[in-house]
């Protein structure tokens, strides 16, 4: 399969919406295709995980009567496929008219099917209405890039822009811009999201940096696939002791995105905040 093979499904096109449950709906994408463009093959040089939300989740009980909650799934990123998301949307409301026995039904086939899709095992958690006033929001830590002055002549992305101050001593930093962008490589449609470098190792030049970052501006990528060539550049270019990429983009159809690469052997997940924009 090929990047070109996706133009011959319904991804991208007008779809009648289904609202009985179909977990065929569901599009796996090799994960190793863009990989192979960005030079990664054998041991991957991180872990981490693709981190959903999915704000419109609903089902009927036995008797009939809608109900909600907030789901919150969690793809490996060493899972061999991601799931393309329009397709994850569609079958999210294939549930809509679908009468279910038990919360705990909705969550073995949501956890049977999406890991089927992924080719592993992928978590599922399901936050009900009475528990929505628990979740909270916040942004991401760290410095904040967007504060330079900088000028801008290129939106692609260019790894000869990052560089180091390699005479300086190491350092452990965050460093955060709200200005990545990035287009869905189906539709062309604006991908929005902020993201947080942290970093062990001589300082990076912060200036660069950003310029790189608002390179994906018209660059046509899925979202998991941008985080993982933003870590590769940066670790090859900068060739940091410790690196973690992590990117919070905004919603889309119910369902925000956020990949997860590290190399830090320490620390779970990082918070799953909704920022403002989410």
């Amino acid at each position: 399969m090929t990047d070109t093979s996706l133009t011959d499904t319904v991804l991208g096109k007008p779809t009648c919406y289904q609202t009985e449950y179909s977990p065929g709906l569901l599009f796996a994408i090799p994960r190793q295709i863009k990989r192979d463009e960005i030079g990664l093959t054998g041991t991957l040089p991180f872990m981490g995980a693709d981190i959903w939300n999915g704000y419109e989740l609903s089902w009927l009980n036995p008797r009939g009567k809608p109900q909600i909650a907030i789901a919150t799934f969690i793809v490996p990123a060493d899972s061999p496929n991601i799931i393309e998301s329009k397709s994850f949307k569609l079958y999210l409301n294939s549930f809509n008219q679908t009468r279910l026995d038990s919360n705990e039904e909705l969550l073995n086939r949501l956890r049977a099917d999406l890991s089927q899709a992924a080719g592993a095992s992928v978590q599922v958690r399901l936050t009900l209405p009475e528990a929505f006033s628990s979740l909270a929001m916040g942004e991401l830590e760290g410095e904040l890039l967007d504060r330079l002055d900088i000028e801008i002549d290129s939106y692609t992305p260019n790894p000869a822009l990052l560089s180091v101050q390699a005479d300086a001593e190491p350092v452990e930093q965050k460093l955060v811009s709200h200005l990545l962008k990035s287009n869905c490589l189906v539709t062309g449609q604006p991908d929005w999201a902020s993201v947080q470098i942290h970093y062990v190792g001589a300082p990076i030049e912060q200036a660069g940096l950003l310029q790189y970052l608002i390179g994906f501006r018209t660059h046509n990528e899925f979202h998991e696939q941008c985080v993982e060539r933003i870590f590769v550049d940066v670790l090859r270019q900068c060739k940091p002791i410790k690196l973690s990429v992590y990117a919070r983009y905004t919603r889309r159809g119910g369902l925000d995105i956020n990949p997860w690469r590290t190399n830090f052997s320490t620390g779970g997940l990082p918070p799953n905040l909704r920022h403002a924009r989410q």
